[in-house]
């Protein structure tokens, strides 16, 4: 008998005794279904993180603050207090705020960052603050800004990311435009608004700047993005009136590499850049915890999915063996007809395949129906706060994987009533009854 017709009689076979054949498929549809619906979790939820905790790090470029040993060593205690030491100026005297770093850079750390070898540039950081934002016929309205501007990469809804030019620029979170009168954020390009801030005195001042982007909602929400000029500006004002001057910090510094740079030359920075006292995080460093918190729970999910499919496998063992017994005879006369014991193998092995392969292909093709419009449905509704997530993304891949893992479980599960048919004796099979 050749393999297509070993193929073909296994999927004869399988039909003999629907019922039976039907409650295992849907077992391991059930496992399947699982399965599929999990991993699309997965890449949807990791696709989200890539594409707005992304944003946190551009290309070629790590965010550098002074390692966290610098400022509280946990086994020496408090480090002794350096009159000295710079300070951000901006609220966080000795240091950034919980999450940007271990204490301010000062003008030094910003010259020994751009002597290492491998960085080509080196923006500083400086936190500034902002009172307010208006519109010529709007309200005023409080206005966080992104500490890490120069860092970012901004998903924009409309308008140009920020330049470096002599006039002030903001990118402005697409939740500040029904506030300010806009009617879409076409409409916020180029508009001019006003930005107030408070001196050392407590006395208010104003900027202008002008709107050249419009971000889209995003995970983390880390306020609207300006342009250096800005920033120089609103740092001057927060120095208006102080009496004692202070030595110039920055909460943390951009330091920007080669794109290309492979991943050893970008370890080789970092390692060196630690050495120094520094602690410098790629975009990848940053989302890591993310997605391996998102991994943790995929993971579990999957192995529940997993259980299901090491039960359904028992039923195809009790399918098989069912079917082994009940065509004991025509085993025999197929082996009394010349069929080897490879062959008997394979035809019920194929037939455990076959079993597999329906339930998981039933199964996937199900999760995607159903996974597709209840994407679509959260996407319109729950999660519409969070544009661009799909909280399901099925990839050819990932179902693929599902499907082969299934038939894979499956060949194994066959394997124990295939070896009891190809080891059957064809005259004791005749005889049996």
């Amino acid at each position: 008998m050749r393999t297509g017709d070993v193929i073909k009689s296994a999927v004869q076979n399988t039909f003999r005794s629907k019922l039976r054949t039907s409650l295992t498929v849907i077992a391991i549809f059930i496992g399947a279904f699982t399965l599929t619906i999990t991993s699309a979790i997965g890449a949807g939820v990791s696709d989200y993180i890539d594409s707005q905790l992304g944003a946190i790090g551009a290309e070629g470029v790590l965010s550098v603050t002074l390692a966290p040993e610098d400022q509280l060593a946990a086994d020496d205690g408090p480090a002794p207090y350096d009159p000295d030491k710079a300070t951000t100026g901006s609220g966080f005297p000795g240091g950034a705020p919980p999450g940007l770093g271990g204490g301010a850079l000062s003008a030094a750390d910003i010259t020994a960052i751009e002597n290492t070898d491998g960085v080509q540039s080196v923006e500083p950081t400086v936190l500034v603050s902002a009172d307010f934002i208006q519109t010529a016929g709007s309200d005023r309205f409080e206005l966080s800004l992104n500490p890490v501007s120069a860092a970012t990469v901004p998903d924009l809804a409309a308008g140009e990311p920020l330049s470096a030019t002599d006039e002030s620029e903001i990118l402005l979170p697409d939740s500040y435009l029904d506030a300010l009168g806009f009617t879409d954020a076409e409409d916020a390009i180029a508009a001019a608004v006003e930005i107030g801030a408070t001196d050392a005195v407590g006395e208010q001042h104003t900027v202008d700047a002008t709107i050249v982007g419009v971000q889209n909602a995003s995970l983390i929400g880390l306020g609207a993005s300006i342009n250096q000029h800005l920033t120089d500006a609103l740092v001057e004002i927060q120095g208006i009136g102080r009496t004692v001057e202070a030595p110039v910090g920055y909460i943390a510094a951009v330091a920007h590499i080669d794109p290309a740079a492979t991943p050893e030359q970008v370890d080789a920075i970092k390692t060196d850049l630690a050495d120094q006292g520094f602690q410098a995080q790629t975009t990848a460093d940053q989302i890591g915890a993310f997605q391996a918190v998102v991994g943790g729970i995929i993971g579990v999910l999957n192995a529940f999915a997993v259980i299901a499919l090491i039960a359904a496998g028992f039923g195809i063992v009790n399918t098989l063996l069912m079917s082994v017994q009940e065509r004991t005879r025509e085993i025999g006369l197929m082996k009394a007809m010349g069929m080897g014991s490879g062959k008997v193998f394979g035809l019920f092995s194929a037939e455990a395949v076959f079993i597999g392969f329906l339930g998981s292909a039933i199964g996937a093709g199900v999760a995607i129906l159903a996974g597709t419009g209840i994407s679509a449905a959260l996407s319109g509704s729950v999660l519409s706060s969070l544009p661009g997530l799909q909280i399901m993304l099925f990839e050819p891949t990932s179902i693929i994987t599902v499907i082969l893992v299934v038939m894979a479980i499956a060949f194994v599960a066959g394997t124990l009533p295939a070896r009891r048919a190809a080891l059957q004796n064809p005259i004791d099979a005749l005889r049996y009854e």
